[in-house]
């Protein structure tokens, strides 16, 4: 079953810091705002980025949700997979343990994006 993507009101807006970065062709950068509900009198949350302001507003709010699936995926590693429950002293000790937690990640989100997979109660 597919859902229907979300929808969220977003703006950006091109903004000139005062300061110029040490690298980089611009002192620009883009400030979207998102999410912006119909009934709120000003937006939620703010996101500064150094990219050009030519940037698509769809880029800028994929890449600003995104920060969401990666904390989601760190919490996940740690939490559920047991990333972080290494105690052992050896570098490739720890790379196995990193190595079987990532393939187990791998394995979970495959599942998770399964639409033939049942649905777990």
């Amino acid at each position: 079953m597919r859902t229907a993507p979300k929808q969220t009101n977003a703006a950006a807006v091109a903004v000139r810091s005062q300061v110029r970065p040490s690298r980089g062709p611009s002192g620009r950068a883009c400030l979207p705002s998102l999410p912006v509900p119909r009934v709120a009198p000003s937006p939620e949350a703010y996101w500064l980025a150094s990219l050009p302001a030519d940037t698509p507003l769809e880029q800028l709010v994929g890449l600003a949700k995104l920060r969401w699936r990666v904390e989601h995926d760190c919490r996940e590693l740690k939490g559920t997979l047991g990333l972080d429950h290494f105690e052992g002293r050896s570098f490739t000790g720890w790379h196995h343990h990193v190595t079987l937690v990532s393939a187990a990640h791998g394995f979970v989100t495959l599942e998770r994006l399964d639409p033939k997979a049942a649905a777990s109660a």
